[in-house]
């Protein structure tokens, strides 16, 4: 027979994970479909590999500007109604994205796109945190990340045949690329406002002793938190522990973004089609697909997390080498494919850590800092990558660099000691009352 508990976070994950996996597989499409657009679009605007870097970068720059200041006001008006306006928001700029003339329209309409999306991640982990208690937020996080392999399995060819369409309506085939993948994001915030529910009290879709149980279960573990560290915003803000996080973040997410985006253009360079380039992109991402719902569901049943997020990253360094140090594309596409494995197998456990430390408005504000710092990678990462190819023909000068950047991410996670787990405090508090 199932315990509250079981049957409590089950219907959680039923009513829950399918909304917050959808709309994050939408908004990593919406994000990064700009490296498989480029195919066409570069030659039709212009742009150097630099420009492109520097402008697919600039999202992140105004991202992280407002990220903190976004998930406050999630935290104060509901994630329902401030995630609704974020996708949006969203959908109507990255619709917009189409009619770009330039190298200056496409800077601004990215990071117009930054600050449209700003606080959607770290607001959704924050989400998380108020409904899954600490022994099931790896999992939990696992759930939300898997989109963002998966928007590349899918969006690689969704996008390539999407470039087919070229001359339709003469618009060009990256104009269609645009318009068609921005609708599920306004058709989506529609959906959140009608469905998803801002905290455990107000789930009438939870049986009462579920959310008796819900609410006992993370207020316990909010109050052991706390008691052993009450963080205000400011605190959390200037915490070196989160400013620690926030430096790892940003080495991991340099690497990942600096590859993303110019994936497609190292495919191309292969000598094939651009349908062909979008299926071949999507190739390390099979390995990360399942890389991140086994590393989520691993850390929580150990119950560690510095560990399951370091040694990831460590074998996405090695690759790193490997993929800069090797012209043979069957060689490298696996380099990469561990690439991927390695980056997005430490990112469950690592969003887990920052939950360990901070609880209520401190954490939206930690959370939203340690994405915002990282995501500043998500910038000088393309355009690094664009830099070094115009200047010396090939991407390995950038990879190398983001091995070393890898290798300082490693010794930030493994120096890092967290609080102790409060799981186990509540379980052994529970026994004792039962006692």
């Amino acid at each position: 027979m199932d315990t509250v508990e079981q049957r409590a976070i089950r219907r959680i994950s039923k009513r829950l994970i399918p909304l917050i996996t959808i709309s994050f597989f939408i908004n990593f499409l919406d994000r990064t479909n700009i490296g498989i657009a480029a195919l066409q679009m570069n030659r039709d605007l212009g742009l150097t590999a630099s420009m492109f870097g520097f402008g697919a970068g600039l999202f992140f720059v105004t991202y992280c500007i407002l990220e903190v200041p976004s998930n406050l006001l999630l935290e104060k008006f509901g994630a329902r109604r401030w995630i609704a306006r974020i996708m949006l928001t969203w959908g109507v700029i990255a619709g917009g994205m189409a009619f770009v003339q330039g190298s200056t329209s496409f800077y601004i309409l990215r990071a117009l796109l930054g600050v449209a999306e700003a606080g959607f991640f770290p607001g959704m982990i924050f989400y998380l945190t108020m409904w899954f208690p600490e022994a099931y937020r790896g999992r939990a996080m696992s759930y939300l990340v898997v989109a963002a392999p998966v928007s590349f399995l899918i969006g690689g060819p969704l996008s390539g045949s999407l470039l087919n369409l070229n001359g339709l309506l003469n618009l060009r085939g990256w104009q269609w690329l645009f318009l068609i993948e921005a609708a599920p994001a306004i058709i989506m915030s529609v959906i959140i406002l009608t469905m998803l529910t801002d905290r455990p009290s107000e789930a009438k879709w939870l049986a009462q002793d579920e959310r008796d149980w819900l609410t006992k279960q993370l207020n316990e573990e909010r109050r052991l938190r706390d008691g052993a560290r009450s963080h205000s915003v400011i605190q959390a803000l200037t915490s070196p522990k989160v400013l620690m996080l926030a430096a790892a973040n940003f080495s991991v997410v340099l690497n990942v973004y600096g590859v993303v985006f110019f994936l497609p253009q190292i495919a191309k360079g292969f000598g094939v089609s651009d349908l062909r380039a979008g299926w071949i992109t999507a190739i390390p991402f099979i390995a990360a697909t399942f890389g991140i719902l086994w590393a989520g569901r691993r850390s929580d049943m150990q119950g560690e997390r510095r560990f399951h997020t370091a040694v990831p990253i460590i074998a996405m360094a090695l690759a790193m080498v490997v993929a800069a140090s090797v012209q043979n594309p069957y060689v490298k596409m696996v380099a990469f494919s561990v690439v991927a494995f390695g980056a997005y197998c430490s990112i469950p456990p690592f969003w887990a850590l920052p939950t360990t430390l901070l609880s209520g408005a401190a954490a939206a504000g930690g959370i939203a800092l340690i994405n915002s710092i990282g995501n500043l990678g998500g910038f000088a990462g393309p355009w690094i990558m664009g830099l070094a190819k115009d200047i010396s023909g090939d991407f390995s000068t950038a990879l190398l660099a983001m091995a070393v950047m890898d290798v300082i991410a490693v010794i930030i996670v493994l120096s890092f000691r967290a609080p102790p787990s409060t799981m186990n405090q509540v379980k052994l508090r529970q026994v004792s009352d039962k006692g």
